[in-house]
């Protein structure tokens, strides 16, 4: 999925400043994006104000990463290292803006079985990055770290938000079964374990803003999750050390190919 430098520079931002213009539609449109969270409540459903505080300091890190991405000059070898790890990301990070976009306009006038698509479509092509494509982060580099930061946010918020519009959109005013129960403890325990700090932050911050959107023995439960989650997190990335050991992998950005895209 490769890009041209000049492409990357202004799909970026593009993607960025739409998916942020809707969600000042989601904020400001009567009724707005909370309205319509609290008329459709189900077992994933979150604290809403959990959301809004995930994605302020998130959008901050996008913007630290955009500014990067424009600023980094790759007729200079130096820095052309460094702007491809940016470059590399940008089609998914251009995906996951404007389905977050599209996700709110039908999130909004109430289609959530439209919206799930959107949703589903955002947290996979976040997941296959962070999976797939994301190289070993580099400590040293700021565009590494940067990336990190912003494609691991995103695939950990895009889990909260799989989860809690799937079940509005089809299971709607549903309690938590068993079965639902026993699944979201695995999920979480496999999915924590294979993480870093920063995915494995996101996973333990979605529990507890489901936790704080939920009562009784689920919200019980589920805060017990994030307490377990957080455990497994640290216990796998003290034991195993993710980013500042050389051994595991990290590649000097000096000794990256030339390549007109990437």
């Amino acid at each position: 999925m490769g890009l041209s430098y000049s492409t990357a520079k202004w799909l970026a931002p593009v993607s960025f400043l739409i998916d942020f213009a809707a969600q000042q539609y989601g904020m400001l449109s009567s009724p707005n994006m909370k309205d319509i969270n609290d008329k459709n409540l189900s077992f994933f459903s979150p604290q809403p104000f959990f959301i809004a505080g995930f994605f302020f300091p998130q959008q901050l890190f996008q913007v630290a990463w955009l500014y990067r991405l424009w600023k980094l000059d790759s007729t200079k070898p130096q820095e052309r290292g460094e702007l491809d790890q940016l470059v590399d990301f940008v089609p998914y990070y251009a995906v996951g803006n404007l389905c977050i976009a599209a996700w709110m306009v039908f999130w909004n006038s109430e289609r959530l079985d439209i919206s799930h698509i959107f949703v589903t479509i955002n947290t996979f092509t976040q997941l296959y990055y962070m999976v797939a494509k994301l190289p070993p982060m580099n400590t040293k580099s700021t565009s590494s770290v940067l990336t990190h930061i912003v494609s691991k946010t995103f695939a950990g918020i895009g889990v909260l938000d799989l989860l809690h519009n799937g079940s509005v959109a089809f299971f709607k005013d549903v309690p938590a079964t068993m079965t639902v129960r026993v699944l979201t403890g695995l999920g979480f325990g496999l999915a924590s374990a294979a993480s870093d700090w920063i995915f494995g932050g996101c996973l333990v911050y979605d529990l507890v803003a489901l936790a704080a959107g939920q009562s009784g023995s689920w919200r019980t439960l589920l805060g017990a999750y994030a307490v377990g989650s957080a455990a497994i997190v640290a216990a796998k990335n003290i034991a195993i050390p993710p980013y500042n050991n050389e051994k595991s992998g990290y590649k000097a950005t000096a000794s990256e190919d030339v390549q007109d895209t990437v």
